[in-house]
């Protein structure tokens, strides 16, 4: 199973296999379009795994001779014992997917079900002019567009600053267990 992770780390699909396997399922304009070619990345089950290796073989044999089941050493000793690696692949996910606008370029044609950062790309790449026409004649009042721009993207980074310094004490720890040691 390793080795089949490894292969498809290193010869990822291209852009144009990814699409025709989208489209041969029948997920263009749909959410999962979005969600389900990057549901697994091989890098976060190497580093979830490399994890799972270096626990305490004790600690597991102690529980078998107990009589645990597979199922509940992996419930009730390894995953307690994993919150700072889940912690730390679930900020790649939630970063990875807060982040992503180009799946939604690609997939998406109603722009009713654009994630933000698609709806902010055209915004900011096009410089479309947002609330001109609510506004009327308060247009020479508002503020230069570049300026309005900016404060956008920095409210759009609000969530990750909000949700980082919480997950920030497992990073250290989660990004460094299968790393090696010296």
């Amino acid at each position: 199973m390793l080795l089949l992770v490894l292969v498809s780390l290193l010869f990822a699909p291209g852009l144009i296999p990814t699409y025709l396997v989208v489209r041969q399922f029948n997920l263009i304009d749909s959410l999962w379009a979005l969600i389900l070619p990057t549901a697994v990345s091989a890098f976060n089950v190497i580093v979830v795994r490399a994890f799972f290796v270096n626990l305490p073989e004790e600690l597991i044999d102690a529980a078998r001779i107990d009589g645990a089941s597979e199922w509940q050493i992996f419930r009730r000793i390894a995953l307690p014992l994993s919150k700072a690696v889940l912690a730390v692949v679930g900020l790649f996910y939630g970063v990875g997917y807060w982040n992503a606008f180009f799946n939604a370029l690609l997939y998406l044609n109603d722009a009713s079900k654009w994630p933000l950062q698609m709806v902010l790309r055209t915004y900011v790449i096009n410089g479309t002019e947002m609330g001109t026409a609510e506004m009327g004649q308060a247009v020479e009042a508002a503020p230069p567009q570049t300026t309005i721009q900016m404060a956008i993207l920095v409210i759009s980074i609000v969530p990750i600053v909000i949700v980082y310094p919480f997950l920030q004490r497992h990073f250290t720890k989660g990004v460094l267990t299968g790393a090696v040691k010296g």
